[in-house]
């Protein structure tokens, strides 16, 4: 009796076992990450060319290294705008990245220049601080001019014409703050590791930003024209560091936004873990963490009717913009928190942002401060 009693126990044991690795194959995906690469111009568009180096090839050839590297993360999804030499239009570019809902659109280009200058900087899309900025992007929107009936496509915009730069930021207006983030990030990896010349992140009117609706950057890796770093960027040596700044800034951006997720998203949770959440604490000295729920120039009252029922939000004026936050903590597991109560209340492209005293920090550098 006992025989069949062990052997009943081991057949249910093995259905049920069946049953959940069926269930664990039915189980939907994680959602992916999805990053956009954008080798900037190719085909008819050779952009700048000099001491024979010519950009679309190397812009080409970086965004394939970065994105071969970026794809060995299960989390990661690439999407390329172009992975051959051919001509894509401005608007097509930022089409693709609208259409696959992206994380993020990161444009690469080198530059050039009838003068020594030399160095990387990034770009995102907002005003020109300077007639140098406002030259870079005149350069790159004339690849306009190559496209069949670029008037329809842009309407009265004209590359040469300043005044048409007048309110293009509006539309990248909610994710400024995330657009500066990444290009900060991939700049300090420029510069920190490759010792590259530091030419900052700066703002500036690309047409190709304006039309995408997610966090977005350009970034030029440096001057064709100035032979030194023309010659170490068209070599495999250069393309390989400067496709690993690129890839290791996009990484840090992600993980600073979303700290762990990537590496843990498909870890089964332990049961003791999630009743202990409530009581779980990660504090950090002198850091207040806040969820960023949105950013615009018009000054809203943080009244919960205003924010989906959320109770709590405060309203700070940095530079032109009004940024509304949720919670503040110098608890890292509340704040985050509060950013899945916000996700799930509907602000689903909220992030977390750090604070020492009134200054900004990256949640990245926050992170490295000294727990209680």
């Amino acid at each position: 009796m006992k025989t069949y009693k062990y052997l009943f126990i081991a057949f249910t044991f093995l259905f049920l076992a069946g049953g959940f690795s069926s269930m664990a194959k039915n189980e939907p995906p994680t959602k992916q990450f999805v990053v956009v690469l954008d080798a900037g111009h190719g085909g008819k568009d050779s952009g700048n060319s000099w001491h024979g180096f010519y950009e679309k090839h190397i812009a080409l050839d970086i965004a394939l290294k970065v994105g071969k590297e970026l794809e060995k993360n299960k989390n990661i999804k690439v999407i390329y705008t172009r992975k051959t030499d051919v001509f894509i239009p401005l608007h097509k570019r930022a089409d693709i990245a609208n259409e696959a809902e992206a994380d993020l659109f990161v444009s690469v280009h080198c530059n050039g220049h009838d003068s020594n200058a030399h160095g990387t900087e990034t770009f995102v899309l907002g005003l020109h601080r300077s007639k140098d900025n406002l030259e870079v992007a005149m350069k790159e929107n004339s690849v306009i001019y190559l496209e069949d009936d670029y008037k329809v496509s842009y309407g009265n915009f004209d590359p040469k014409d300043p005044s048409s730069y007048i309110g293009m930021t509006l539309m990248q207006e909610e994710y400024l703050d995330q657009s500066i983030l990444l290009a900060d990030f991939i700049q300090k990896e420029y510069t920190g590791t490759l010792k590259r010349v530091d030419r900052g992140v700066k703002q500036a009117g690309f047409l190709v930003l304006r039309e995408t609706f997610m966090p977005s950057v350009l970034t030029e890796v440096g001057f064709l024209s100035y032979k030194p770093e023309g010659s170490y960027l068209n070599s495999n040596k250069g393309k390989l560091n400067i496709a690993a700044s690129i890839q290791e800034g996009i990484e840090d951006y992600i993980n600073s936004i979303n700290m762990h997720s990537l590496e843990v998203d498909n870890i089964p949770i332990p049961q003791e873990t999630v009743e202990n959440a409530s009581t779980a604490s990660e504090v950090y000295d002198g850091i207040k963490f806040k969820v960023q729920l949105a950013a615009g120039s018009t000054a809203i009252e943080t009244k919960s009717y205003n924010f989906k029922g959320l109770e709590g939000v405060s309203r700070n004026k940095e530079g032109n913009l009004y940024k509304y936050y949720y919670g503040s903590t110098s608890d890292y597991i509340a704040i985050q928190n509060k950013q899945r109560e916000a996700k799930q209340t509907g602000y689903k492209n909220c992030y977390i942002v750090a604070f020492k005293g009134d200054k900004k920090i990256s949640v990245n550098e926050a992170l490295k401060s000294k727990t209680k």
